[in-house]
This record gives structure tokens, sequence and C-alpha cells, in this order.
């Protein structure tokens, strides 16, 4: 009898020793597995082309901002900003959500009014988990700015694709939370 509650007290304290090591491994357990962060991104420095269009989409983990060129996209940056301003101006550009994210991209633009909605936002973001706003900044000598306003300060990654043609995409991918559901993040 001895013997056996040696066993079970031993064995009870194995389990937990082996819970609370394997605790902070599941407390890091990324979203859908996205190990993106919220920090600056950037590469380049101007580039040849303007921008064509802008648009979104909604995926299962991250809602996606699109930004068409119609030649290789070499300059751009994507941080998070307090207030987006106004290119050339400095006016403060009012955009929704409890984040905003300033998107730029080193080219000149194609002027058109038939990227904006009716409320004067570039995207009509209804239904989508993390974007808020998308709103037009200006473009001044070569840069264009567009105010990406998200829920929350989330992780997102920022990449230029290839096409479609002899085009680029600068993509902004902005992640639904931080963590998987049930994880400590």
């Amino acid at each position: 009898m001895r013997n056996r509650s040696l066993r079970v007290l031993l064995a009870l304290l194995l389990t937990v020793v082996t819970g609370l090591a394997l605790a902070p491994a599941a407390a890091a357990h990324p979203y859908c597995g996205l190990t993106w962060g919220s920090l600056d991104r950037a590469a380049g420095d101007m580039s040849a082309g303007t921008l064509t269009d802008v648009r979104a989409g909604r995926h299962a983990c991250y809602d996606r901002l699109v930004l068409d060129v119609d030649a290789p996209l070499t300059g751009w940056s994507v941080r998070y900003v307090d207030q987006v301003v106004q290119d050339g101006s400095g006016f403060v550009v009012p955009v929704q959500g409890g984040a905003r994210l300033e998107v730029v991209a080193r080219v000149g633009v194609v002027p058109t009014d038939s990227w904006f909605t009716p409320g004067g936002a570039l995207v009509d973001t209804a239904g989508y988990t993390t974007f808020r706003d998308v709103r037009w900044a200006g473009s001044f000598e070569g840069v264009t700015t567009v105010g990406l306003g998200v829920r929350s300060r989330l992780p997102f990654r920022a990449l230029v694709l290839a096409g479609p043609g002899a085009g680029s995409r600068l993509v902004v991918d902005v992640a639904h939370r931080w963590c998987e559901p049930g994880h400590t993040c």
C-alpha cells in the first residue's frame, strides 16, 4: 500500500512538473502559425511606375490590403503611426480604428476618383475581421500614402509580389489576433 501511494504521488508530481515545463511553449503559440510582429517594415528607395489600384481581401487568419503598381516596386514602407498625415501638407487624415498603419509606395499615382467608395474610403471594410478603414493620404513628389485603420495593434507582414504582367503588388497582411484562442500571449 505504501509503494502504491508513493507511485501515485510521484506520478502526480511528474504531471505537474511536465505541465509547468510545457506551459511557456503553449503561451507563445502563434495565431494560425503566423510569426509576424508589429515593427516597421521597409525596402529600397524610389521606384519607377505608378500606383494603379488599391484593393483588399479577407482570409481565414488575416485581412489583406493590396496596392497595385504598373512596374516593379522597389521602394516602400509600412509602419504603425499615431496619426496618418497627408503627403505634402502634413494635415492629419482621419483614419478609423484602434491603430493605424501608414502604407507608403514610393511611386506616383494614376489620378482617378473611381477608387473611392461613396463615403470617401478606398475600400469598404464592412465585414472585415481586422480592417476598420482604408483612406487616401495623398501623393506628393513620387511618394504615395494610404492610411490603414485596424482593430488594434496586431501583427502584420508586408511584401512585394510580382505581377500581374510587368507590374507588382505591395501586399500588407494584418493578422486577426496575436495567438490561437485558448492560449495566452
